[in-house]
């Protein structure tokens, strides 16, 4: 074993990409940390000390437990993470294909900078996502980006664009994982594409706080194929294996009010009559309360009332209108912002699901 660790860091140090799966990118959960001499307390020294990654700047190895002052530093899984200082970075060559559409999903928490920011990229593809909201109570969020690879090969960087006064300050960074995103086609049982929300971007399986999908102002590529957050703040992407879903393992929560909305454009023949069918719930997440789900074609809206007990359940709904133009544009926030009643801080919101747009013949 150590010598296939041994082996992988020379390639990395030779510039050689890595092939990848689904998952985690090699010592995506940097486990594998630098050694004892590359180190100067938490700082590490040299650009290639933590091994598969290549650093610059003010960058910590950081042990779960580690204190800074008064607050306690927490790792979401196993027991290693890096913090990135000012103008730090992470970055790893990883082999894809070219021309297919990928996403990156990464474990992130807040530390002591007060406006603290991630840029990524996957040249020439990048997004400053802003980290001053935390949607759970632990502490930690994950976030979705993806990006069109332009080349066969494609370098992930992370980097802390903040100066702070405490050079230390900045993310910590856990756990990035990739996936390949496969945007699924409009067919005769569904206009939209993407409906269920079956195709989305990697859920860590040992998380049980889902990804947050950045609004699109920051990602030129949806994580979410087929679908836009048209918002400024996050919607988070759930999976049945944590949550309730009304169909199928994935699902969409708007977790941010009216805030937090997703968008899809769909073909449809002025003068002609659709139905947009959908499914309104509760993830089981003790999100309780009074909802209102408001959908949208083109000009017509429908509000869905929900009155959940944050124990999972969802009914159904449908708007029907009459299309005006080429182009329709499907779209749903939640009317109401909402605290989950476990702990009062983690916001949260209805589940969106099983989403199908149809032509009416005899309307």
């Amino acid at each position: 074993m150590r010598g296939f660790i041994l082996l992988s860091v020379l390639l990395f140090s030779c510039h050689i990409a890595f092939s990848i799966r689904d998952g985690l990118l090699p010592n995506g959960n940097f486990e594998l940390g630098p050694k004892p001499s590359d180190m100067n307390g938490t700082v590490v020294l040299r650009p290639n000390a933590i091994p598969m990654w290549e650093i610059s700047g003010f960058v910590e190895y950081i042990r779960s437990g580690q204190k800074q002052g008064d607050m306690l530093l927490v790792v979401p899984e196993g027991a290693f993470a890096v913090r990135l200082g000012n103008e730090a970075s992470v970055k790893q060559r990883i082999k894809v294909i070219k021309g297919n559409y990928y996403s990156i999903s990464f474990n992130f928490a807040r530390t002591c900078a007060q406006e603290e920011s991630l840029n990524i990229s996957v040249a020439p593809d990048s997004g400053l996502l802003p980290l001053q909201t935390l949607y759970s109570s632990n502490g930690w969020d994950t976030y979705a980006w993806a990006f069109q690879a332009e080349y066969d090969y494609a370098e992930i960087v992370l980097h802390n664009p903040g100066v702070e006064e405490d050079p230390a300050c900045g993310p910590l960074i856990d756990s990035i994982a990739i996936r390949g995103l496969y945007p699924p086609r409009a067919s005769n049982k569904n206009i939209l594409k993407n409906g269920g929300f079956e195709e989305g971007p990697y859920i860590f399986p040992n998380t049980s706080w889902g990804v947050l999908i950045p609004p699109n102002i920051e990602d030129d590529h949806s994580p979410l194929p087929g679908w836009m957050v048209e918002s400024l703040k996050a919607v988070k992407y759930i999976d049945s294996d944590h949550f309730s879903v009304p169909q199928g393992k994935r699902a969409v929560e708007l977790v941010a009010g009216k805030e937090s909305a997703i968008a899809q454009v769909a073909r449809t023949i002025p003068g002609k009559t659709y139905s947009l069918f959908f499914a309104v719930g509760d993830a089981n997440n003790a999100c309780a309360g009074s909802m209102i789900v408001e959908a949208f074609a083109g000009k017509d809206t429908i509000k869905v009332p929900y009155e959940s007990k944050g124990k999972g359940g969802f009914k159904r709904a449908v708007l029907r209108f009459v299309a005006v133009s080429n182009r329709t544009r499907i779209m749903f926030l939640s009317t109401f912002y909402t605290m989950r009643s476990d702990d009062f801080s983690s916001l949260c919101g209805p589940v969106i699901d099983d989403v199908k747009l149809l032509s009416v013949r005899r309307p």
